[in-house]
């Protein structure tokens, strides 16, 4: 009830940026992973740097939802759209991340349709100056329509979407993994992101989550920041 008060509060006001993160939650990803991402995405929104970007310029503050995504029928609301005008805000948002429990999803890669459904989310944040779509993800795309033919459908929109690939967790498989990072990596560069200065942020495994997290949110939100300033 706190968190839709808090997103619904504050409309009125200017907005800087709408930041929406679909979280993957997949069948490639287990019960520790889905923690590890959950925990991570909360450890980097509690990180000082982010803390800073996140509530500097109150009088035209950020937006942020987080929803996760599987299956083409598999696409949940974890935190609805909530206006960070403050710490208690930002708080609110971490401590329900941190108590988020997984729910039976189904164990397809719905790419292309978490894509849509990020799109969705994002045009009712119109008026916002900056709109950003984060994706995270372990895998290619298996089921529903491909991410190439999502893309021309979001572009008019003037969205942009930027990914963080999730690399094997397995560190006995050296070189291999770093190859299946790099394959994945560029599958996400062409089929995914898209807009300007769009880009694709790595983890080596899910253990890497919370780092890689951190430096994409503080890539995202540090430049809009500076030039507002």
């Amino acid at each position: 009830m706190a968190l839709m008060m808090l997103g619904g509060a504050a409309y009125a006001e200017p907005c800087r940026q709408a930041l929406a993160l679909g979280l993957d939650v997949s069948g490639s990803v287990d019960a520790r992973e889905y923690q590890l991402q959950l925990g991570g995405l909360a450890q980097a929104l509690d990180d000082k740097a982010v803390r800073g970007a996140l509530t500097a310029l109150p009088q035209t503050p950020v937006r942020l939802m987080v929803y996760e995504w599987s299956g083409p029928d598999n696409q949940a609301t974890v935190i609805p759209w909530t206006t960070i005008t403050g710490t208690a805000a930002l708080d609110a948002v971490i401590v329900t991340l941190r108590k988020t429990e997984r729910r039976v999803t189904s164990p397809g890669t719905a790419l292309g349709v978490a894509m849509a459904t990020g799109a969705t989310h994002l045009r009712s944040q119109s008026e916002c100056w900056r709109r950003t779509l984060d994706i995270s993800g372990d895998g290619k795309a298996n089921l529903g329509p491909r991410p190439r033919d999502v893309k021309p459908l979001i572009g008019a929109d003037g969205i942009t979407i930027n990914a963080l690939v999730i690399g094997a967790d397995d560190p006995n498989i050296g070189d291999i993994r770093q190859a299946e990072i790099g394959e994945l990596s560029s599958y996400f560069r062409a089929e995914v992101i898209m807009g300007p200065d769009a880009f694709v942020e790595t983890a080596i495994g899910f253990e890497d989550y919370a780092r890689a997290m951190t430096a994409k949110l503080l890539r995202e939100l540090d430049g809009l920041v500076l030039s507002s300033r």
